[in-house]
């Protein structure tokens, strides 16, 4: 017996956003809570320090268009160090 899914009418039509994260390095104090929350996994520590030797977030190099403007990681930032906006298709 075939299994029952449901899928919307309308699946071949919707575009999934693409997003640009921007990280302001200076407001970053290391909590990677952004890192953590982003569901397609899009960020990680940079090598680089700010002044107050926190690593800061950047795009895994590669996934830059896998953001899905979903601004996660602007929501869970303490210090809004990091927001996305989104592309135009």
């Amino acid at each position: 017996m075939k299994a029952f899914t449901r899928t919307p009418i309308d699946l071949n039509e919707v575009l999934v956003p693409i997003g640009q994260v921007y990280i302001i390095p200076e407001r970053c104090k290391e909590c990677e809570l952004c890192i953590e929350f982003c569901p397609k996994d899009v960020l990680q520590n940079s090598a680089e320090t700010n002044a107050k030797g926190y690593h800061y977030p950047e795009v895994i190099e590669g996934m830059e268009g896998e953001c899905v403007n979903c601004e996660f990681c602007m929501i869970v930032c303490p210090e809004f160090a990091i927001f996305s906006l989104e592309v135009e298709q």
